[in-house]
């Protein structure tokens, strides 16, 4: 199993530090780090001055919003940075949730299972430098009766073939993901679940593509916090707004990917009490009553060693590349949980 880092959002005032924690993790060896975009820094920008100023470590957008650019201009961008960075690129793709891609890109967040489909469809088939030409419900290229004609892509990746992740968490979309992709992007990940709630459909959508799950990319993301094991309780305080956003706050009381999937782990009655206090204002309820559990089961918390025996339940349960979110409020507390990761990985006989 190998490791990777999300750094999430840049713009927040911790731009320099994140810096310092992508060139770390290059030192140590993670094979990639990842960048988010949801309506603040975009990805393609921030992951061109990590790759600048690294070395070996690959770079991967954790995503670029489907809504937020046109496919071809996602092959373009995805080109480039493969280019620029010598081979190190991975591109991640999602169709981000209703409120932004309505709120902020205008795109109507409708039939998002055919979107991403022709989607990547169209991204591929440009990233191989044929003339481009789609006909879909979605894109049509070119224009049907217009100047328009079928144009190939002037840049020339470093390789032939860039991996492709979706970021992936209902049981169609997962299917999906496993029929298209490379590689799933996942969070809230519990080991414990993982076969029914993620791996079965993974599974699913490799057989329709007649491919097995070898050489499929397995890539859950879950927070890190370093402590004393009898503080653990503690340590999952810290990632209870953070837990509570996305399971109360992410879309809207019907359509909340997030909450679904707390569900579908078993935590029905507290996944409606924490959307239900989210959706009427009282954060620090929602926040209150997320389970200790929940919290325990998607994140690394405590010693090195029970970090350790965690990345072995991940690792049997099929996970290949597991990325994680270093917590602390210093640069030097997210260092040393980024060394604690590693550390765990030797230590459970998985480097």
């Amino acid at each position: 199993m190998q490791l990777g880092i999300n750094l999430g959002y840049w713009g927040a005032g911790m731009d320099a530090d994140n810096l310092a924690v992508a060139q770390e993790a290059d030192r140590l060896g993670y094979a990639v780090c990842w960048a988010a975009e949801a309506y603040g820094s975009d990805a393609a920008t921030v992951l061109s001055w990590v790759a600048a100023q690294t070395e070996r470590i690959d770079i991967g957008s954790a995503i670029f919003q489907i809504p937020a650019r046109q496919p071809a201009m996602t092959a373009m961008t995805a080109a480039t940075l493969d280019s620029l960075s010598g081979g190190r690129f991975r591109l991640g793709l999602g169709v981000s949730g209703p409120q932004v891609s309505e709120g902020w890109y205008g795109v109507k967040f409708d039939k998002p299972l055919a979107r991403t489909r022709e989607y990547v469809g169209i991204v591929r088939k440009a990233m191989t430098r044929e003339r481009l030409s789609f006909d879909g419900e979605h894109w049509t290229l070119p224009l049907p009766g217009g100047p328009g004609k079928p144009l190939k892509l002037t840049v020339h990746p470093e390789r032939e073939h860039i991996p492709l992740y979706i970021a992936a968490i209902g049981p169609k979309n997962l299917e999906q993901t496993g029929e298209i992709a490379d590689g799933a992007l996942l969070i809230f990940p519990s080991a414990e679940h993982l076969e029914e709630t993620t791996l079965k459909h993974l599974r699913a959508g490799r057989e329709k593509a007649g491919k097995t799950l070898d050489g499929f990319d397995v890539h859950p993301t879950l927070p890190l916090a370093l402590g004393e094991d009898k503080d653990v309780a503690t340590l999952a305080d810290t990632f209870r707004p953070y837990t509570a956003l996305y399971v109360g706050g992410m879309g809207s009381a019907k359509q909340n990917f997030y909450n679904q999937l707390a569900q579908r782990m078993g935590y029905e009655a507290a996944a409606a009490e924490v959307q239900e206090k989210y959706l009427s204002g009282d954060k620090q309820g929602a926040a209150a009553a997320i389970p200790h559990d929940l919290i325990d089961k998607t994140a690394l918390l405590g010693s090195v060693d029970r970090i350790a025996d965690r990345m072995k339940e991940y690792a049997a349960a099929g996970v290949t590349t597991l990325s994680l979110a270093p917590a602390g409020f210093t640069l030097d507390e997210r260092i040393a949980a980024l060394r604690a990761g590693s550390e765990a990985l030797e230590r459970a006989g998985l480097a």
